[in-house]
């Protein structure tokens, strides 16, 4: 008696298949490219502007360089942060989840291939726009005390950790989408909680809030994104730290809740 050897399904459910069907959703998205497009152009448009509107000897000379052309990261981490939150309560809204958690009954996979698909398009993304916007602000700051090129110490790093930054914010937004699975209901939490909660906290008068408010995720973010250290703040490796472990305390939450609750 011979045996017949049976290929390989291609059909299987692999990580590299699910990674590929997270990429296809997220790319073929129009509110993919119109919020990372308007996020990109936030950031580049107020770093032109502060790049042309710079007077030497003012009071911004004190300030780092790449923080004073990455002023509209502001603005650009609100659009991603919102476009994180789509990624995932956005299928619950439009009920799309259901077929992906059918296809893949374990779950868990998907949530994976949304954020590590999601987090690579963000950070890329985020990084060619600083890099863009950083060479267009030297431009017009060449010849003042702002002049500063790629190649000087602490340069590519801040501009790296400003996308790190804004990819780890948006991977927390991400996970409260999938956890409160609402779009207003995220998009609230993540501007109560992560935005506005710390300010509020800020006007306590007491030392350990102080201390503590330096490792919450907009305070990280922002020292990672700055060449030379920032008095206050979080050093490098330890607000980097902080932000990957907020990150990954909102997706370990949606995953819990995906695990237990139906679609």
């Amino acid at each position: 008696m011979t045996t017949t050897a049976t290929a390989p399904s291609p059909y299987r459910v692999t990580p590299r298949h699910v990674l590929r069907s997270e990429w296809h959703k997220l790319r073929s998205l129009r509110s993919t490219w119109i919020t990372l497009l308007s996020a990109a152009a936030l950031v580049l448009g107020v770093g032109l502007i502060m790049g042309t509107t710079y007077t030497p000897g003012g009071g911004d000379a004190d300030i780092d360089t790449v923080v004073l052309v990455l002023y509209g990261t502001v603005l650009g981490q609100l659009c991603v942060s919102v476009l994180g939150i789509l990624v995932t309560a956005g299928e619950y809204s439009t009920g799309m989840i259901r077929a992906s958690l059918t296809v893949v009954p374990r779950r868990l996979p998907v949530l994976w291939a949304k954020a590590a698909v999601f987090a690579a398009t963000a950070f890329l993304t985020m990084y060619a726009t600083a890099l863009v916007t950083f060479l267009a602000a030297q431009l017009f700051l060449h010849d003042t005390e702002q002049a500063a090129a790629l190649t000087d110490p602490g340069i590519l790093g801040a501009l790296a950790g400003n996308a790190a930054g804004i990819t780890l914010l948006s991977l927390i937004a991400l996970g409260l989408g999938a956890t409160l699975r609402s779009v207003p209901g995220a998009v609230g939490a993540y501007f109560g909680g992560i935005l506005i909660l710390p300010e509020v906290l800020g006007m306590l008068p007491y030392d350990a809030v102080d201390s503590a408010l330096k490792y919450f995720p907009t305070q990280a973010a922002g020292a990672l994104g700055s060449a030379t250290p920032i008095p206050g703040a979080a050093g490098t490796v330890p607000a980097l730290l902080a932000l990957c472990l907020w990150a990954a305390a909102s997706l370990g939450a949606a995953a819990v809740l995906l695990r237990r609750r139906d679609a």
